[in-house]
């Protein structure tokens, strides 16, 4: 068996009574993580495949872990999910068992699985006040739980793609993978076991769910989970023992509008204390806007490092922890993982700065798409290199700078290659632009033009659509400038943070 979690196996002594995850005032120590999951493993082995219904809670951590512990695949559900996308994935996925908290209500779709519900440890204490002692007895796995063999090809988990452009795909991932992607990130970030992680990601996605907290466990580390986002929160956690801040943009943007309150102010001095004291802020999922880079390393004295990574591949590349901050890119790949950029044509490009789609090969890359062979096959090329489908640019030193998705962030227009995010940076550092996302739409002229959609500071005086072409122009380019400025009063996105660009199509 590939050991996913080895802290996991048999905790005994003081590594018994050590934090695993805390969430608010409910905490778990290895050992009672150790037996829970071992007992609920034992219970599903022979399920095949288990979903979860993937709450941010103690239950989604106990459920995913049992479920590697088995060596059967886990098909984390997004509690949000409609109910025709929800029955696409359980029909794509055909779990046979559903893994939910005592208190979850499940949808129509689930009644058909077997409920296995996620409370066995609560007749032993598993749950405990985030300050109380005493681990109790760590059960070792039974035997009879690992009866399959889970080798690193086996499949650890099921993840749904967001589905932008047709059903949602479940990416295969297998513990090879995850190993690779948290071994990397170890490398990268000098992740140990004495780190405390501060998030308050979704469990059923990649970043939440196998950095955010399989991460921690694989290090014999621990993970503090804010349940909702908060500045506040952030302000507590990291202030108490934290020493690793993850999140998204929307929430580092949330945190520099709140460092931008007067020095003096209690709650915005404790949050500049603790990011000051974090040992590591890392975004990630999508750019961090060069604003609100600024904003933080002006108030705290510490740059946010960001890194990329994807679904079907997990982590590509990563500022170093003893690298150059270098706000705007994503670092260079990780150990083990091969990178470059090509051209439509499949012209791999060599000049540095040049503008290509990111491919990636090594360790890290998922299976292949559930019932999906066409696409996995579209999806690679000859030589085994994934297509990304992002577009980007790589420096001399290797630093990789994400433009954004090929079919949405890379403007043709006038015959010049632009990126949406260079734009959506100088339209942010405007005073009067909260948020913004640039498109390219059709024009029997350009081929395709530039087009703004802002959400003004000041909803009441949005700055004039001019003013915004200039402000753009004079800090980039002439071709560069919106010839088209739409205001909204909010930019859709995912539960990621993600701005959803086909939304805005659409509109």
């Amino acid at each position: 068996m590939t050991l996913l979690l080895p802290a996991l196996q048999s905790p005994t002594g003081p590594a018994a009574s050590r934090e695993a995850v805390r969430f608010g005032d409910l905490s778990l120590t290895y050992g009672r993580l150790a037996g829970a999951s071992a007992a609920l493993a034992a219970r599903v082995t022979d399920a095949g495949r288990v979903a979860v219904w993937a709450t941010p809670t103690p239950e989604t951590v106990i459920a995913v872990v049992a479920a590697l512990r088995a060596g059967i695949p886990a098909v984390p559900l997004n509690p949000r999910t409609g109910a025709r996308e929800l029955a696409h994935i359980l029909a794509d996925s055909e779990p046979t068992v559903v893994l939910a908290g005592p208190d979850d209500a499940l949808p129509p779709a689930l009644e058909k699985l077997r409920r296995v519900t996620v409370n066995g440890w609560a007749d032993t204490g598993a749950l405990e006040g985030h300050g109380a002692d005493g681990a109790g007895e760590a059960a070792p796995l039974a035997p009879a739980a690992v009866a399959g063999e889970a080798g690193p090809e086996s499949p650890a988990l099921i993840v749904y793609t967001s589905g932008t452009t047709g059903p949602p795909k479940g990416a295969v991932l297998p513990r090879r993978a995850i190993a690779a992607s948290l071994d990397s990130l170890e490398d990268a970030w000098g992740w140990t076991g004495d780190d405390v992680l501060v998030h308050a990601l979704p469990l059923f996605h990649v970043h939440g769910l196998i950095l955010g907290v399989l991460g921690p466990l694989r290090r014999g580390g621990s993970v503090r989970h804010l349940g909702r986002f908060s500045p506040e929160g952030v302000a507590r956690e990291l202030g108490s023992g934290g020493t690793m801040l993850f999140g998204v943009p929307t929430m580092y943007h949330r945190l520099a509008e709140a460092l931008d309150a007067p020095e003096g102010t209690t709650e915005r001095d404790a949050l500049a204390g603790a990011l000051t004291g974090a040992r590591l802020l890392v975004s990630g999922s999508a750019a961090l806007p060069a604003h609100d880079h600024e904003r933080i390393a002006a108030a705290t004295g510490r740059r946010v490092i960001e890194r990329y990574g994807m679904t079907e591949t997990l982590m590509n590349t990563g500022i170093r922890a003893d690298g150059a901050p270098r706000p705007g890119t994503v670092g260079p790949p990780l150990a083990g993982v091969e990178l470059r950029l090509v051209e439509e044509d499949g012209t791999v490009l060599d000049a540095a700065g040049a503008i290509g789609e990111i491919q990636v090969r090594g360790p890290n890359l998922f299976t292949g798409y559930l019932n999906r062979p066409d696409a996995t096959a579209a999806a690679h090329t000859a030589g085994g290199w994934f297509r990304t489908g992002d577009v980007g640019t790589v420096d001399e030193d290797g630093y990789v700078t994400i433009v954004g998705r090929r079919a949405t962030d890379l403007i043709k227009s006038g015959g010049y290659k632009i990126g949406a995010g260079e734009i959506e940076n100088v339209l942010l550092a405007h005073p009067g632009v909260r948020e913004a996302a640039v498109t390219g739409e059709e024009d029997s002229d350009l081929g395709e033009r530039v087009v703004a959609w802002v959400v003004a500071a000041d909803p009441d005086a949005p700055p004039l659509a001019e003013e915004l072409a200039d402000h753009v122009a004079a800090q980039l380019a002439p071709h560069k400038r919106p010839r088209t400025v739409r205001y909204l009063d909010a930019l859709p996105r995912n539960d990621l943070g993600k701005i959803m660009k086909r939304s805005l199509h659409a509109r």
